[in-house]
């Protein structure tokens, strides 16, 4: 598959990905954080606003390999 069918799909797939988990993010937020305190629900953004990263580094890593030679 050539870098830029990759990229492509790969770029679809992260927007698909950061929209989920902020989706899922927002839930959770709702469901559990309305009794925790300060400090808990401040350690909750801060994981779940990073969180997609590590899910992401393999398709980006995926995304940026060479093209094989023909």
């Amino acid at each position: 598959m050539r870098m830029r069918i990759r990229k492509l799909i790969g770029a679809v797939v992260l927007l698909v990905l950061v929209t989920f988990w902020a989706l899922l993010a927002m839930v959770l937020a709702q469901t559990v954080l309305p009794s925790a305190s300060g400090l808990v629900a401040g350690i909750y953004y801060v994981v779940a606003g990073l969180g997609w990263v590590l899910p992401a580094i393999p398709l980006i890593a995926w995304m940026v390999q060479p093209d094989e030679p023909y």
